[in-house]
């Protein structure tokens, strides 16, 4: 203790005093030595540097662009999809429409089968043929009898305008269709099926 000092007491502030024969004088502690950075409260963050504002713009400006680059090549890939279907689907019309039109050739050997239970049907149907201008072989019983569609079937290619004209003499809406099954040596000819739709029709 120093001399002539009374007994060294605190203050509310952390201040260190003595008191001495009625008088108060102020000694400095490690009380009054407060760091400057004790009174911050909460986070401190170092100054914003410079120009970052503008390296974030730029980056968002270059993804703009690669999303809006995606997006384009994108609908140009859809685009020439919509255009190759429909370059196919002319190309079809082209040749759907290419087909020969349908004409009777009086010099085709006709051939018609009954293909159900009614009895007669396949004279019925070599009379409408004959009156058409179509020369008619023969007819004939088929092997089955129930089929439900008519059919005239032709065996060359070249034939399928004759086919097209009898089928349409006949009233058949269905497309001729093209075999060897009905073929006979020497013979180019038409073979005509007739099923319970001509029963009906007749």
């Amino acid at each position: 203790m120093i001399p002539g000092m009374g007994i060294g007491t605190h203050d509310g502030r952390g201040t260190r005093r003595a008191v001495a024969r009625g008088t108060t004088a102020r000694l400095r502690d490690r009380f009054d030595d407060v760091p400057e950075d004790l009174a911050r409260v909460g986070a401190h963050r170092a100054p914003a540097r410079r120009g970052r504002g503008l390296i974030t713009f730029a980056w968002a400006a270059l993804a703009t662009g690669v999303l809006v680059g995606a997006g384009v090549l994108g609908l140009s890939v859809i685009e020439n999809g919509v255009s190759s279907t429909g370059d196919t689907t002319s190309s079809s019309s082209t040749t759907a429409s290419a087909a020969p039109a349908p004409t009777v050739d009086p010099n085709a050997t006709v051939v018609v089968l009954n293909a159900t239970t009614t009895s007669g049907l396949a004279a019925r149907g070599a009379a409408t043929a004959k009156s058409d201008g179509w020369k008619v072989a023969s007819t004939a019983n088929a092997d089955s009898t129930d089929v439900k569609l008519s059919t005239v079937y032709y065996s060359q290619k070249s034939q399928l305008g004759a086919a097209l004209g009898l089928a349409k003499s006949l009233g058949i809406g269905r497309a001729p269709e093209q075999t060897t099954r009905f073929d006979v040596k020497g013979q180019s000819r038409l073979t005509v099926v007739l099923g319970k739709d001509f029963v009906a029709a007749s």
